[in-house]
């Protein structure tokens, strides 16, 4: 009986030391997955920064890109509005030339004409 009772004992002091040892892997594995889940935190937290940069940049370009084609449409437009006088004044100045040829073509058959009324009354 005393041997039962030691062997009893002897089993009793494994399963404690057994016990012992899965409440230590089992605190070390505790210990890993809050690790594990911190460094994962701190990954979160670096991408929400990032992000929210990301944003701040983007709503900036975005009203950066919002005032550029404003001005591009005004600039297009006084464009327009350019080359719209340029082709009405190139218009009108060619009917100035043409007049003037015209003018001056008239003048010298008229400036002709009195040379000949003049020569032929001398």
């Amino acid at each position: 009986q005393r041997r039962v009772r030691g062997t009893a004992k002897q089993e009793m002091a494994q399963q404690g030391a057994s016990l012992q040892n899965y409440n230590n892997e089992l605190v070390k594995c505790l210990e890993d997955l809050r690790e594990k889940r911190e460094q994962i935190n701190r990954e979160i937290a670096r991408e929400e920064d990032d992000k929210n940069k990301i944003q701040n940049d983007l709503k900036i370009l975005t009203e950066r890109l919002s005032r550029i084609n404003d001005s591009l449409a005004r600039k297009v437009a006084a464009r327009n509005e350019y080359d719209q006088s340029i082709q009405e004044t190139e218009a009108a100045y060619l009917k100035i030339l043409e007049s003037s040829q015209t003018l001056l073509h008239v003048l010298k058959r008229e400036s002709a004409n009195l040379q000949k009324k003049s020569q032929a009354s001398s």
